[in-house]
């Protein structure tokens, strides 16, 4: 069959779509970043679909797809990857087989499971800064129309970062890596930076902890005084944990009522159980906003490298796990009381 250059009216449609939904969303770019991320998957039958930042001669998966979750923060050389390259070049590449092309990291492209994909240049203030990736695991899976669709797209997303910031490139970077409402760091860059923790950890031989955070209240705090409120709660549990560790610690909101710590070179599990009893007592004080009392609290799980998982993914679960057993506790003293 032969390929179609355009795309088709369907796709057109969903790219307004798009626009609009981008729209409500105003100046919150990892929002925005996700968004597209999603809707080009879901557009071009994707296996996944991925924004890449270029930091520091890496690129960084800074938004993925639901379809690429387990990537997300994942940095890989720009010399050496087909994104990389499209930074240089400034302009739109595909790769019909990852196996049979020079210009990829091959090693990466399995790790991922693709074997084919397109990328186009995102540019800020006439600047390639980044990139919009489309994979697939077949073999050739994408037509003319579907990487002339992820350049619409790519420009959806550069009409976004201009809009939100007209400066250079690091600040750019800081609100693609921020949380929209609380100013912590990101989904993203608290599983970029674990990484790199892990990594280091491993090389130093010390220990690293992370701690997973539950908001404790904010489901009632919504239902009976709106989102308005919730949203002052979100950012008064924020200030509180960010106030309860140490400087070289990373909080981070992951999304919704969850929050995370990246403990830097704890000695031993003590200390890091001190932080956490900290972050506890502090989000368990009382709030009081516009003379209205508002009852939350903090549920926490902590993780130990090496001594509770030596994988970033086995480390997050172990924390999760740890967290869940401190709420189903915490709500057993309530239902007590």
């Amino acid at each position: 069959m032969p390929k179609t250059k355009q795309p088709t009216s369907k796709q057109l449609l969903s790219v307004i779509q798009t626009q609009t939904a981008i729209a409500k969303l105003g100046l919150d770019i990892n929002a925005v970043m996700t968004l597209v991320a999603e809707q080009v998957q879901l557009i071009t039958q994707a296996k996944g679909a991925i924004v890449e930042l270029a930091e520091d001669g890496d690129m960084v998966y800074r938004a993925v797809s639901n379809g690429a979750n387990e990537f997300l923060g994942l940095r890989l050389k720009m010399h050496s990857s087909l994104s990389g390259l499209c930074i240089a070049q400034n302009k739109t590449l595909y790769c019909k087989d990852s196996e049979n092309d020079e210009r990829v990291d091959r090693e990466a492209c399995r790790r991922v499971g693709l074997r084919s994909m397109a990328v186009v240049p995102l540019i800020h203030l006439d600047e390639p800064i980044g990139v919009l990736k489309i994979y697939s695991e077949q073999v050739n899976a994408f037509k003319d129309s579907d990487i002339h669709l992820l350049g619409l797209m790519s420009e959806l997303i550069a009409a976004a970062m201009y809009h939100a910031t007209k400066f250079g490139a690091q600040e750019l970077y800081k609100l693609a890596t921020q949380d929209h409402l609380t100013g912590l760091a990101n989904r993203a860059l608290f599983l970029d930076c674990l990484r790199q923790g892990v990594e280091k950890a491993k090389r130093s031989g010390k220990n690293l902890g992370i701690l997973m955070i539950d908001m404790d209240g904010l489901k009632p705090i919504n239902d009976h005084y709106g989102h308005r409120l919730g949203d002052e709660a979100l950012k008064e549990i924020a200030k509180r944990i960010d106030g309860s560790t140490r400087k070289e610690d990373l909080v981070a909101r992951l999304g919704g009522d969850e929050f995370a710590v990246i403990l830097t070179s704890v000695a031993d599990q003590e200390l890091a159980k001190n932080a956490m009893n900290r972050i506890v007592e502090a989000c368990g004080l009382p709030f009081v906003f516009e003379n209205i009392k508002l009852n939350m609290g903090a549920s926490v799980g902590l993780a130990l490298f090496p001594e509770n998982a030596i994988e970033l993914n086995q480390l997050i679960e172990f924390a999760d796990l740890k967290m869940y057993e401190n709420k189903r506790a915490r709500k057993a003293v309530i239902l007590k009381e």
